[in-house]
C-alpha cells in the first residue's frame, strides 16, 4: 500500500472488539515512535504502554478508552526537549505529536485501528501512572481491532478542506 492510501485507510476508531493486539505488532508500532524524528534528536518521548485489564481502568478514570484493548500514553519529558532560541517555544509536545502519529500510521499498516485521544484529564492521567512533574502527558493513542464498518479512504474529498483554501505559495 502506498502511503497516501495507507493515510486516507487510518481512521479515527471508536469501538473495539475484545481482542488483544499481539506483541509482535506492539514491538512494531514502538519502533516507529523510536525512529520518529524529533527536535535536535533529543528524543523526549515517553512512552507509557496500557494493556492490562486494571491499566485500562486507570486509564478510563482519565478519560474515555472506548473498549480498545491497548493504549499508549505518549508523553514529553520536558527537561529533555529542544528549545527554539528565538522565542523560548518547547517543542516537547510537537515531538511527542510525531512520535503519535508514527506510531498511528504504523498501526493501520498492521491492519489496527486507533484513536488519537487529546481530551482527558492529564492531571489524573499523571497521578494514574505516576508520571514525575517533569513528564508531561501530551496524547493517548488507543489502538487494537475495530468493531464495525471502517470509515470510508474516500471521506477526505468530503471532509478536508480543498488545498486551495490551506495552502499559501510564497506569501499568506
Amino acid at each position: 500500500m502506498d502511503f497516501l492510501a495507507l493515510a486516507k485507510r487510518r481512521y479515527a476508531c471508536r469501538k473495539y472488539r475484545d481482542t488483544k493486539v499481539e506483541k509482535e505488532k506492539l514491538a512494531l508500532i514502538l519502533e516507529a515512535g523510536r525512529v520518529a524524528p524529533t527536535g535536535a534528536n533529543r528524543q523526549p518521548q515517553r512512552l507509557v504502554v496500557v494493556e492490562s485489564q486494571e491499566g485500562m481502568e486507570r486509564l478510563a478514570r482519565c478519560t474515555r478508552d472506548f473498549g480498545a484493548p491497548l493504549a499508549i500514553v505518549v508523553c514529553a519529558d520536558t527537561s529533555e526537549a529542544w528549545t527554539r532560541k528565538y522565542d523560548g517555544k518547547q517543542i516537547g509536545d510537537i515531538d511527542a505529536t510525531i512520535v503519535t502519529d508514527h506510531m498511528m500510521l504504523a498501526a493501520a499498516s498492521l491492519g489496527l485501528d486507533t484513536l488519537w485521544v487529546c481530551m482527558f484529564k492529564p492531571e489524573a492521567v499523571r497521578e494514574e501512572f505516576g508520571l514525575p512533574a517533569h513528564v508531561e502527558p501530551v496524547n493517548i493513542l488507543l489502538v487494537g481491532y475495530g468493531d464495525g464498518e471502517p470509515a470510508s479512504p474516500d471521506r477526505h474529498d468530503l471532509m478536508r478542506k480543498p488545498l486551495a483554501e490551506t495552502v499559501f505559495t510564497e506569501h499568506f
